[in-house]
């Protein structure tokens, strides 16, 4: 159903602006006293034909528009929630942290309580807790009056919201037994841990918006100093206890903004009228249209002069929208590359101003910005000339052609002439008129001034773009003749998804082959071009989980550290046997490199695949263990001159039969292990149970279509590319044994070097049972997301040594010299080698 239309008439509009004194264009664009008179205007519902004013010789404009909501969502609450229980659990977190400093600042907080006169003390108390009351009393009263009676009950929801919530959480602390946060919270006394009549004040200040009426807030704030000073004396409260009550009150107070709304103060189209005419329009006529890629307002006037303006409306509670998302990047990107995560509305005005000013400027095509305006304190406006245009993203591929391909790097070209970045060169901001001519729209993500690197960001953004819609050839030719091929070049660096908007990075998500053709077109244009590497991201998202479950994995396996003597480690264990685990962990390194020759019928040396093997433990610190060593022989392999797509399937060949290996074999030592009936593990019952949950696990991808899809998807990438790679290596007799024995030997030797760690500490269980243990928790380190599995190894092997009988001392101190033979002992000569591979250019 079709959103209903209003009919605004101007003369209104100048009434609200002259109840909030609008009518002066320099006025602050943060009056929020105005703005709590204008909110509460609104939901009075008193309508503007009754605040008319006499604007003679103007006229009435009907301004046809949707009827604007009552009430809005503010992106800016849900922000403020946000905020709020991030500092929530960071204060609560803190203090169990720092139980012993909190603990004195409460001592020291009492004693000073303590010293004031007792008449203060019973004053502080008579007045706060009467005060904390009477001050939201009077509050709704006063709003009663003003027939704001929404703002009353929103306060209400959020005030009984507090108090069940700062009960439950009451109740909660006391029974659930956190000793720590319950002392904390309580100082062991007969005290709240969180007060229930502060909550619920706080949340209602917070909900009605108290804060923004000036003398109201000074109450309010005295009466809660009032009242926590007179519970400090009587020792009702504690330090952190007043802390997280007012965090918690703050939150539901927020909270129960966003969940019901708050009233919709955004000026309608009659005062966009009026502001234009502010400016010396002469308007006739006004209407709604569609709003633009970021959600701000824009309206079609007509002049009396036959022209027509194209009218943006920066709306205030519109800044903050896809700040999350902002803050995100800005975090990940670096410095140049991020924009400003919060701008004011002032700030944002004056951005998009300067551009279309700097942009005309340059003899770009834009549309020629004529007036800008506040209006009210809710929002400003920018006034352009109206072009009759239509976006390229309508148009259909075949209508792209040459011409205006051509056209549209020309005002890239002039753009950047002038040191103007554009930052969102998609179909939507690419217009063209009636006359076939390029206009670019939506300048407000612009930069001035900007540096090479924001340029060179344009054009990878163009080309992406382009190459979607009309192929990758198509977009490098048309750039070519107008850019240069060494502006095409230096752009070659940014082709990133990173780097692209939100839709191109989806398009170049779901066609991997776009960026990498493109890139394949500038290196023909230009083969000799050198371009340095960019780097845009502080971090990669992988990078972040990865240190997130490194840390999990560090706090599961610190008790287990703690039950071990390290000096008793190194004292007491057997190094005859620790010397055989060495030299089996040396083999493990040799039977790598033979497996990865066995799957390249190219010739490769013996001992420089060895290094590489080595360089790959280095590269173990930094990646997971299933990632970093696969990326660091591809990278060997292409050196030697294996073409990138045989040097990727012979990996991934390897790959798969070392897997399809490891379950064979696990299969067998599991079986082994259960016909030999060793009491102290029993695998039968365990693998029926393994394999069972793996047929579940299967059944339920086939069954669910979107995980089918997937499935099938990478498993036909995979064996598309290594069946091929196989049948080579098939054809000859002596890679088919390098690749079946260092398949086998690599296996062997890490059993063999932690069986020999076990024997190391006493340890007394058969070579099977540990070969058991070996591979299901060298299947666990592989899936862990952290670096060469660490902690999930460990975790994994003591588990699986503890349930094949050993003692958890013993099974500890067996997989820490286990790991320290296999993980931290190589990393030196890894290290060494990687350096080596590197300074003659073999990775």
């Amino acid at each position: 159903m079709a959103a209903p239309f209003h009919l605004g008439h101007q003369s209104g509009s100048d009434a609200v602006e002259a109840v909030c004194g609008h009518g002066n264009t320099h006025a602050s664009i943060v009056d929020t006293e105005c703005e709590d008179r204008t909110e509460s205007l609104v939901v009075r519902g008193i309508k503007e034909q009754d605040l008319t004013l006499d604007t003679p010789g103007t006229g009435e404009v009907l301004v046809v528009e949707p009827l604007l909501p009552q009430r809005i969502r503010r992106p800016s609450d849900a922000l403020r929630f946000l905020i709020t229980l991030v500092s929530l659990a960071a204060f609560v977190l803190l203090a169990l942290a720092l139980r012993r400093t909190l603990n004195g600042l409460e001592i020291d907080v009492q004693a000073g309580t303590g010293r004031a006169p007792d008449v203060l003390s019973a004053a502080a108390g008579l007045l706060g807790g009467v005060s904390v009351l009477i001050v939201p009393v009077a509050f709704a009263i006063e709003r009663v009056f003003h027939r704001d009676g929404m703002r009353v009950t929103q306060g209400l929801i959020a005030a009984i919201l507090a108090l069940l919530i700062s009960y439950a959480i009451d109740e909660w602390i006391i029974l659930s037994g956190l000793t720590d946060l319950k002392q904390l919270l309580t100082g062991n006394r007969e005290v709240e841990p969180l007060n229930t009549v502060l909550t619920p004040a706080i949340a209602y200040a917070t909900a009605v918006r108290m804060s923004r009426r000036t003398r109201w807030r000074a109450l309010m704030w005295t009466a809660l100093a009032l009242d926590v000073f007179a519970l400090f004396t009587a020792t009702k409260v504690t330090a952190l206890g007043v802390i997280l009550t007012y965090l918690v009150g703050l939150a539901v107070g927020f909270g129960t903004l966003y969940g019901i709304g708050s009233a919709n103060t955004r000026p309608p189209g009659s005062a966009v009228v009026a502001a234009l005419r502010r400016l010396g329009f002469v308007p006739v006529s006004a209407r709604r249209l569609e709003d633009d890629s970021s959600g701000s307002r824009r309206y079609l006037v007509g002049l009396a002069d036959d022209r027509r303006l194209a009218v943006t409306v920066l709306d205030r509670d519109r800044q903050v929208a896809g700040m999350l998302y902002r803050l995100w990047r800005r975090f990940r990107l670096n410095t140049e590359t991020r924009r400003k995560a919060i701008r004011s509305l002032r700030a944002e005005l004056e951005r998009e101003a300067l551009m279309a000013y700097a942009a005309q400027a340059a003899g770009a095509r834009l549309p020629r910005l004529l007036g800008t305006s506040e209006v009210g304190t809710e929002a400003a406006l920018l006034a352009y000339e109206h072009v009759e245009t239509r976006p390229i993203a309508g148009l259909r591929d075949e209508d792209v052609d040459d011409r205006l391909l051509t056209q549209i790097w020309e005002q890239v070209r002039l753009l950047h002439a002038h040191r103007l970045a554009h930052r969102h060169l998609t179909g939507e901001s690419i217009h063209v008129d009636d006359a076939g001519r390029v206009i670019l729209l939506d300048a407000r993500s612009g930069e001035i001034a900007a540096g090479d690197l924001l340029l060179r960001l344009d054009i990878a953004q163009l080309l992406a773009y382009l190459g979607m819609r009309v192929g990758p050839e198509r977009a490098v030719r048309s750039a070519a003749p107008v850019l240069g091929a060494d502006t095409l070049a230096g752009a070659l660096p940014l082709l990133q998804r990173i780097a692209l908007s939100r839709e191109i990075r989806a398009a170049a998500r779901r066609d991997r082959n776009l960026l990498p053709a493109i890139r394949e077109q500038i290196v023909a244009l230009e083969p000799q071009a050198t371009v340095e590497e960019v780097r845009l991201e502080r971090f990669r998202p992988r990078t972040l989980v990865t240190i997130i479950a490194g840390a999990i994995a560090l706090y599961i396996l610190l008790p287990q550290l703690s039950q071990v003597n390290v000096v008793s480690v190194v004292t007491t264990a057997n190094w005859a046997w620790g010397g055989a685990a060495l030299l089996a962990a040396v083999l493990s390194y040799l039977a790598a490199a033979i497996l990865l020759r066995g799957f390249v019928p190219e010739p490769l040396p013996l001992g420089r695949t060895m290094l590489a093997q080595f360089a790959g433990s280095f590269v173990k610190l930094v990646a997971p263990a299933a990632i970093g060593g696969v990326a660091l022989n591809t990278r060997y392999l292409q050196k030697r001159g294996v073409p990138p797509g045989a040097a990727v399937t012979s990996v991934g060949a390897s790959q798969v039969v070392g897997l399809t290996s490891h379950i064979m074999l696990l299969l067998l030592f599991g079986y082994l292990t259960g016909t030999q009936a060793a009491p102290s593990l029993t695998p039968s019952r365990g693998l029926l149970v393994a394999l069972l949950a793996v047929a579940v696990v299967f059944l339920i991808i086939l069954a669910v279509r979107p995980l089918r899809r997937v499935l099938t998807t990478r498993v036909r990438a995979l064996f598309s590319g290594v069946i091929p790679r196989l049948l080579d290596v098939v054809q000859s007799p002596r890679k088919v044994a390098e690749a079946v024995g260092g398949t086998l030997l690599l296996t062997i030797s890490f059993v063999i070097c932690l069986s020999c760690c076990v024997r190391a500490f006493g340890g007394d269980i058969s070579f099977t049972a540990v070969a058991v243990v070996f591979l299901a928790g060298n299947a666990i380190g592989s899936a862990a997301p952290t670096p060469g599995g660490l902690g999930a190894v460990e975790t994994a092997l003591s588990l699986g040594l503890t349930v094949a009988g050993l003692a958890n001392p013993v099974a500890t101190s067996a997989v820490l010299l286990f790991r320290l033979m296999t993980f931290w002992l190589p990393v030196l000569p890894g290290w060494a080698s990687f350096a080596y591979l590197q300074r003659h250019d073999a990775i």
